[in-house]
């Protein structure tokens, strides 16, 4: 059995979860969130570091009790090196250096996006899918190719998670919104014409952001209809760039990958955009699609076995690395 600590702390989640890598079981997945109550409040980064302050020893004392297992067992210590806010990357970083020091064991930087990637790899009997990856800061169509994970297409502006929260705030929904939107949805009966902005494989949402800042000001529109045309909307164009991406890398499998993949209705679209092309699309329990810790260990492991090690004084954290940075070694 190895087993493997993950440490996730890239934005609102500070996360710890305990894997075993030879047996692909994820023992413990330990999730605590930064959350505000309705109104306009989202992350201020100081404020939701303190918070993963506040909750690190507390989640780490409920991994390893859930899991069964002692800190001492583990054979690594895995966390997210980046990209993320850099007020709650120090604080998963530190957590990890110390653990690895404590129980001297070998430390490894995992890259968020593609643990989001890895996590499905790991989970499901997928072997070389597109990910369509909808997180709050990140918005991208990546595949494997040459050694690499490469963007296909990506947002051009803003993640369509921070657009659903912006939205969400200015509706007076609080924090997370993506829940709140999609609860409203349901009861929407009109579809509102939106922009609809797809620039080849990549999107732009800034301009739809504008757009229903306007419409909530004007009164003329309920919250639902809002809603629902939001997500028939933008779920239309993230389906379409990842369809394009599909049918460039001649690959026929798709899995979802961050936060924004819990919404059903985008789960649907992407099953039936599968079906109609004979592709496959997996799907996960939402605590592996939103930030988790899981994921971090499981790609981890995956580093650690291709011989991968982060040397504590070259530990640093990463906020604006991108996917296509890291060489892929293990694959």
């Amino acid at each position: 059995m190895t087993l493997a600590i993950g440490i996730e702390s890239t934005a609102h989640t500070f996360g710890v979860a305990v894997v075993d890598g030879d047996g692909k079981k994820v023992l413990s997945n330990v999730i605590k969130a930064f959350k505000t109550e309705e109104g306009e409040g989202g992350m201020i980064p100081s404020k939701v570091a303190d918070h993963h302050v506040d909750v690190c020893q507390e989640a780490l004392s409920e991994a390893l009790k859930n899991a069964g297992v002692k800190a001492s067992q583990a054979d690594l210590v895995a966390f997210s090196q980046g990209p993320g806010i850099g007020h709650c990357l120090r604080v998963g970083a530190g957590v990890a250096r110390s653990l690895s020091l404590a129980l001297k064991k070998p430390l490894v930087g995992v890259n968020h996006c593609i643990a989001h990637l890895e996590v499905c790899r790991f989970l499901t009997h997928s072997r070389d899918p597109v990910l369509l990856y909808a997180s709050g800061a990140n918005t991208q169509v990546i595949a494997y190719e040459a050694g690499k994970y490469r963007v296909f297409g990506e947002t051009l502006d803003i993640g369509v998670g921070n657009f659903i929260d912006g939205f969400a705030r200015a509706l007076g929904l609080g924090f997370p919104g993506g829940p709140k939107i999609e609860s409203l949805a349901k009861e929407g009966k009109r579809l509102i014409k939106l922009p609809y902005s797809v620039k080849g494989m990549d999107v732009s949402l800034g301009g739809l952001s504008t757009n229903l800042k306007t419409k909530i000001k004007s009164g003329e529109y309920s919250k639902e209809d809002l809603c629902f045309s939001v997500q028939e909307t933008v779920f239309a164009m993230l389906v379409e760039v990842a369809e394009r991406a599909m049918a460039h890398t001649g690959k026929n499998e798709l899995v979802l990958g961050g936060g924004v993949a819990c919404n059903k209705r985008l789960q649907e679209m992407c099953k039936v955009m599968c079906e109609e092309r004979g592709a496959e699309v997996f799907f996960l329990e939402n605590q592996f699609y939103v930030d988790n810790a899981a994921m971090i260990a499981i790609t981890g492991l995956e580093m650690y076995k291709a011989g991968a090690r982060t040397l504590v004084e070259k530990s640093e954290i990463r906020p604006s690395e991108r996917t296509d940075d890291v060489s892929v070694s293990w694959r």
